[in-house]
């Protein structure tokens, strides 16, 4: 069997924004982790360890969905292949990309105490997609982003998804976006380096890996 496939997700989708760097810092932290078996790539020699996994980061601002106008339920959909059944196209382009993982890592800004309008639209357009699947949670906010990191679960559960038990939240102290930006073109926001040293000093990273792993172990079941 193949290797197992693994969305990181950047959930915010304004502009100027932290998550794409977040996200990217994510990945990076769980890609270097020896213990995490991930996938050895080859041109001769294809990798087919059902124990291995891929890393893969999906931005939700690349999908382009509107506000949820799905004319069909999607829980009331065939389970096996609920994508061609979607009313609009959109929505059935969103099915074909979310079932192509396995599980799925959020990274997620906190919002007003809860999660961007952008990831709760993204998940309540489909169903079967995510039910059963792994996934982790990590937020970002002043104080980690703990209370949307709360509220994802709990959408997330009601999605009937396996969330892991290990979540991080990521205190953002220092970090700053740009004021006044007026340019539609994304520029990426660097991370400031207080803010990766207290991460690293409070054993964030360790969590991270934790949650890795965790994820791995939930995939291993399937």
């Amino acid at each position: 069997m193949p290797p197992k496939h693994v969305a990181i997700v950047t959930c915010s989708t304004r502009i100027p924004r932290l998550n794409p760097t977040i996200t990217q810092y994510v990945h990076d932290v769980l890609a270097s982790d020896p213990t995490i078996p991930i996938r050895k790539t080859s041109n001769e020699t294809p990798d087919t360890d059902s124990r291995h996994i891929t890393l893969s980061i999906l931005d939700l601002a690349a999908q382009s969905l509107p506000l949820y106008d799905e004319s069909v339920i999607p829980a009331s959909l065939p389970p096996a292949d609920p994508t061609p059944h979607y009313s609009k196209e959109h929505t059935r382009a969103w099915s074909k990309v979310v079932r192509q993982y396995d599980a799925f890592i959020f990274v997620t800004p906190q919002y007003n105490w809860s999660i961007p309008a952008s990831l709760k639209n993204a998940l309540d357009y489909l169903f079967f997609e995510w039910k059963g699947k792994p996934a982790g949670i990590v937020s970002y906010g002043s104080r980690g982003g703990g209370k949307g990191a709360e509220q994802l679960r709990g959408v997330l559960n009601g999605l009937r998804m396996r969330v892991v038990g290990t979540s991080v939240g990521l205190p953002v102290k220092y970090t700053g976006l740009p004021v006044g930006v007026l340019s539609e073109v994304e520029e990426k926001v660097e991370i400031d380096a207080r803010d990766l040293e207290g991460w690293k000093e409070a054993g964030l990273e360790g969590m991270m890996r934790n949650l890795g792993m965790e994820l791995v172990c939930e995939l291993d079941k399937a």
